[in-house]
């Protein structure tokens, strides 16, 4: 089903999110490189409860994951059971997880971003949010000369194709006591074989493309890293303090 197309850009004037209009924040920024998911999510759990005690601040992390599916609180199996065979042959794991949203698919050449960010005005909510993280995204887009969309009542950033939009970033988020935690997925050169096996966020018929594949040339994700911490510094009205340290062992159990 394909619902009307909204414009690239549209970011009010009211998501400025300087916390008085005269300040910009302080937030750190974190480069992970490649990391199993259950891991993150051990790290995103233990920065969320520091940050709602205001024991660290607000804080960006951006990494890959190795290949996973993961099903949000929408989750219905009938968005994966159909090629279940194929998933368990190829080994990928299916977790259950804890942010909104359906079944997505996360691999090497796919840029995940965890914003741990506290909600307060002029955030305004989670709709606010989510349509700032997406613009996050447009502008990134935008860099490569890619012009991404916006499609009524589907989250995330779309492609308009010959043949209909193709999803090309997804988002899902949970907020937790006024903390964020989950956030973004922007495909710069992953392997897209895995989304045919699933109904990518539990959208029947939905295709899935790549930066990479828009342009028909091998992308670096560190550039489109790179290019993203600037422009959700921008958006969002940070300033970056950079921080190769994690205080979390990161090779546990799942949590």
């Amino acid at each position: 089903m394909v619902s009307p197309l909204t414009s690239t850009s549209s970011l009010p004037l009211e998501l400025d999110s300087r916390d008085d209009g005269t300040h910009v924040r302080q937030a750190t920024l974190h480069r992970l490189g490649r990391l199993a998911y259950e891991a993150s999510w051990r790290l995103q759990q233990a920065w969320v409860d520091e940050r709602q005690l205001d024991r660290r601040p607000d804080s960006l992390l951006l990494l890959e994951h190795d290949p996973v599916f993961t099903v949000g609180r929408r989750g219905h199996a009938s968005h994966w059971q159909r090629q279940w065979p194929t998933i368990t042959n190829a080994g990928i794991p299916l977790l259950h997880v804890d942010r909104g949203g359906s079944v997505t698919y996360h691999g090497p050449g796919q840029i995940v971003g965890y914003p741990i960010l506290r909600l307060r005005a002029p955030y305004r909510g989670p709709r606010v949010f989510v349509s700032m993280l997406e613009e996050t995204i447009l502008r990134t887009l935008g860099d490569w000369a890619l012009r991404g969309i916006r499609r009524e009542r589907f989250h995330g950033v779309w492609i308009d194709g010959f043949d209909g939009p193709m999803k090309i970033a997804a988002v899902g988020v949970r907020i937790v006591r006024g903390v964020t935690m989950h956030g973004f997925a922007l495909n710069v050169c992953p392997d897209l074989r895995p989304f045919s096996w699933i109904e990518p966020c539990g959208i029947a018929d939905c295709r899935v493309t790549s930066m990479s594949a828009q342009l028909g040339v091998a992308l670096s994700c560190e550039a489109v890293t790179a290019s993203l911490a600037a422009h959700f510094a921008e958006v969002f009205g940070l300033t970056w303090t950079e921080d190769a340290t994690v205080p979390l062992d990161l090779h546990g159990g799942t949590p």
